[in-house]
């Protein structure tokens, strides 16, 4: 389906690199169009997406054009047929045209094609297949446009054949329903994920866990998961979980005050692990080092709303634990405990705003009042800094000098 002048091309094509990126293809004898996340996001009136672009030229002819009109350009995925040209200090990815073909092995190949139907027909869902050219002309191959409107997520084609390309695309499948859905999950789609499943197996846990993060975000992650769990389709990798409430809460929550979503906040507050099976859960899937310290402290450590009300038990842990620590385990309290929402915003204003005390002895003070020995040294500081806290952080210097 062609629709003529149908989008608003200024909310996408900010840059003047990009005319001149569709000037260059075109001068070479090709067609360049916008597709998936950023056509579907602003036709979905959303705003922060990542522009990818298609064109019927090889990756070798796309190279050339741009050289040709002084374009810079980055090999990001040659092997995908996938060519990064640089745009004001970003880099934009150009895919050429491709379709997938099954080998006589029963493997699926892709090959390069100039048929855009044929390139739509190889993507996963009919809302990522829809693309426009710079003009706002748009061009719909398997009625995305109707599906987003009316919160339809289906696969195009055959559901099977589509996971069967790829294993990720049954997660995919939730992360997009739990963002654009309004209706059911289509039944074709949802048993072809349930029936292979077992593919999720194969797949590197890295693209599993990042793809989960993602659903993690989404506005009504808890129905996707729940979903999810009903039909154990990350059995193999994690545990039901028995928080999907608190999960909700805290989706709500942080839309209502306008706070950044986190996939480890959500992670967390829907499994409320001990520090064990925190470092279990860290492990399985894989968290970067610094993740996996954040996620097993939030464990460890416990912190409700009530804890940190009063001024002085706020700052005592502000300082201990640092101030994003604290909003972190506040706004997952209160998904946790259905804390007030008014007197959590008083509370993550003050957190943001206030001034962390700087402790004012050092090692060198406890030596030059006559202390010597590393554990001799240690021991006095960690007095001194409790004394210190203790007093509300008001014991000065020179009270703290004459203790030792």
């Amino acid at each position: 389906m062609f629709i003529p002048e149908y989008l608003d091309m200024s909310k996408i094509a900010k840059s003047a690199k990009i005319g001149s990126l569709f000037q260059a293809v075109e001068e070479h004898g090709g067609t360049i169009r916008f597709v998936g996340g950023a056509v579907r996001d602003t036709l979905a009136g959303l705003s922060g997406f990542d522009l990818d672009l298609a064109t019927d030229l090889s990756p070798d002819e796309l190279i050339e054009a741009c050289q040709n009109n002084g374009l810079k350009t980055v090999p990001v995925g040659l092997k995908q047929a996938t060519v990064g040209v640089v745009a004001d200090n970003r880099i934009l990815e150009v895919a050429s045209l491709r379709r997938s073909v099954k080998n006589e092995q029963g493997k699926y190949e892709i090959v390069f094609t100039d048929d855009w139907s044929a390139d739509a027909a190889r993507r996963d869902l009919t809302i990522n297949a829809v693309y426009a050219d710079l003009h706002g002309n748009v061009f719909d191959y398997y009625d995305g446009i109707t599906d987003l409107k009316n919160g339809v997520v289906r696969f195009i084609g055959n559901p099977e054949d589509r996971i069967e390309e790829d294993g990720l695309r049954i997660l995919r499948f939730f992360r997009f329903y739990s963002r654009f859905g309004k209706t059911p999950p289509d039944k074709e789609a949802l048993d072809a994920c349930i029936k292979y499943k077992g593919l999720l197996r194969n797949i590197a846990i890295e693209r599993v866990r990042d793809e989960l993060f993602k659903i993690l975000v989404t506005p009504n992650a808890a129905v996707s998961m729940k979903i999810i769990y009903d039909n154990d389709i990350l059995a193999y990798f994690l545990p039901k979980s028995q928080h999907l409430d608190a999960l909700d809460r805290l989706a709500k929550l942080v839309a209502d005050i306008k706070y950044e979503g986190n996939f480890l906040r959500r992670l967390f507050v829907m499994y409320q692990p001990k520090a064990a099976t925190a470092e279990n859960m860290a492990d399985t899937l894989r968290f970067t080092k610094k993740q996996k310290e954040v996620f097993v402290r939030w464990a460890k450590i416990d912190l409700r709303p009530e804890n940190i009300m009063p001024q002085q038990s706020r700052m005592q842990f502000i300082y201990r634990y640092g101030k994003q620590f604290c909003i972190d385990k506040i706004l997952m309290g209160a998904a946790m405990y259905d804390f007030d929402a008014p007197s959590l915003n008083r509370l993550l204003a003050e957190i943001e705003n206030a001034v962390v005390p700087i402790f004012p002895i050092r090692g060198r003070d406890i030596v030059n009042n006559g202390i010597s020995g590393d554990r001799q040294i240690g021991q006095t500081l960690n007095r001194l800094e409790q004394m210190w806290i203790d007093s509300g952080f008001n014991l000065t210097r020179e009270e703290l000098l004459r203790h030792i």
